[in-house]
């Protein structure tokens, strides 16, 4: 298996870490020749729009939607689950994202910089242990679709339950970021269930 990591803007370099925690020796992605070498993607944490205007310029944005409509398995947080989300509320005028799971999310749902937390979340499917979350101005799912699993919630200041992390088939997005903690469930349960 050959995972790459997009490696424009964001946190890419502690998935790449994660991923090595895990036995795999990652790839950077930044051009389409990077891209046509691996069957795995993670799309990290960031700052969405800025990863799409990067991806445009490299030229990889419409071979990175083909691929991931095509069935390569992809997983994304944070930034990575707005740009696999097929709908966003609150986006910015003419955001585009890659699509694939049929989720609405709402961007810096949690809040802004300052409202940044940790918190332990219960993911059972992920792990038989409380997954340790990080939420950087994180988004949360406000609708999902048809054919998405929910895989957690997490009630937020406003005392409801909101998703924080969702898989349709070959994708897996949190709201969270895993790789930023030495919990590494998440990217096992992304190698070992979603990319087998």
């Amino acid at each position: 298996m050959r995972v790459g990591v997009l490696a424009l803007q964001g946190d890419f370099r502690e998935h790449i870490s994660a991923l090595t925690h895990c036995d795999v020796k990652a790839t950077e992605v930044r051009r389409v020749s990077e891209l046509e070498q691996i069957d795995a993607l993670i799309i990290p944490g960031g700052e969405s729009t800025t990863i799409v205007s990067l991806a445009k310029t490299f030229e990889i944005f419409n071979p990175i939607k083909e691929r991931i409509a095509s069935g390569m398995p992809t997983y994304g947080s944070c930034a990575g689950m707005i740009m696999l989300a097929d709908h966003i509320v609150a986006a910015k005028e003419g955001q585009e994202t890659f699509g694939g799971i049929n989720i609405t999310v709402r961007r810096n749902a949690f809040g802004r910089q300052v409202d940044s937390f940790e918190s332990d979340i219960s993911a059972p499917e992920i792990s038989s242990s409380p997954i340790r979350a990080v939420f950087i101005r994180a988004p949360w799912v406000e609708k999902v679709g048809e054919n998405v699993h929910v895989l957690a919630n997490y009630k937020g200041s406003d005392g409801l339950d909101h998703v924080v992390a969702v898989r349709q088939g070959h994708l897996l997005a949190t709201a969270f970021h895993p790789e930023i903690t030495d919990d590494f469930s998440v990217h096992q349960y992304f190698l070992q269930e979603v990319c087998k």
